[in-house]
């Protein structure tokens, strides 16, 4: 059995925050790794330590770039939906009214309704930003965004989504438009975030969603009854904007 002297007596390495004792010790030191990488060595670009400092430099970005943006809302909706459709219509509508009640347009950036929430804000001479995300198949900015901002990290894009805005306008749209909303919900329901309206634009489209929350999520006390209250379902513009604005203070 070891004496508690043998046990003091292991080989210790501080690494800035980091302590590695015993088998777990590295060769040499952080500043001679990173001076002596062979030629050609480039896999510490995909290291997790540097992945770290690609995220801190997108928040870093993503803070300086919309910093000082006016009081804003959020729209989301699909990619899909086609140019010259009565969605697509609404998202310019949408995104006009947005502006004429006093806010910016944030997007993803994409083209369908993202493209016509913006093209609204810019025609409105408003503030219109997109904040797009690497994607496989590439989308690109739309021409009617003013500021733009790419991420690699959709967690990183969806905090400038919420801090940056003041409340979610959600037209019809699919998985990613989903993921907006429950993550915009979770955050509501868990008092993250305060004072912040969700509207569901199309009563048709979001019908047998809300049916369901209702009837088997609260039903089956997955959900309360009160959680039904953290959003509002509408057909009219100035009704979703009414909403934004009286929720927002405005």
């Amino acid at each position: 059995m070891a004496s508690p002297e043998d046990e003091r007596a292991w080989e210790e390495q501080r690494l800035g925050p980091v302590v590695r004792r015993r088998d777990q010790v590295q060769k040499g030191t952080t500043d001679q790794r990173l001076l002596d990488t062979a030629e050609g060595d480039t896999d510490w670009v995909h290291t997790d330590p540097w992945r770290v400092m690609r995220i801190q430099s997108e928040f870093v970005e993503g803070f300086g770039a919309l910093a000082e943006l006016p009081s804003a809302i959020s729209v989301f909706g699909s990619a899909r939906t086609p140019v010259g459709s009565p969605e697509y219509e609404t998202g310019v509508e949408l995104g006009r009214a947005l502006v004429e009640a006093g806010f910016a347009v944030i997007t993803g950036g994409g083209p369908g309704v993202m493209e016509a929430a913006n093209r609204g804000a810019r025609e409105a001479k408003g503030v219109s930003v997109g904040l797009g995300i690497e994607l496989p198949f590439e989308q690109g900015m739309n021409p009617h965004v003013d500021i733009g901002v790419n991420f690699r990290y959709f967690f990183v894009r969806k905090t400038m989504f919420v801090k940056y805005a003041q409340g979610f306008v959600v037209l019809p749209g699919g998985m990613g438009t989903l993921d907006e909303l429950f993550e915009a919900l979770t955050l509501v329901q868990t008092r993250k975030v305060t004072r912040f309206p969700i509207v569901l634009f199309g009563t048709e489209y979001w019908s047998g969603l809300v049916d369901w929350l209702r009837d088997t999520v609260v039903a089956q006390g997955k959900a309360s009854e009160h959680d039904l209250l953290l959003f509002h379902v509408t057909d009219d513009v100035d009704e979703a904007v009414a909403l934004v604005s009286k929720e927002t203070g405005k």
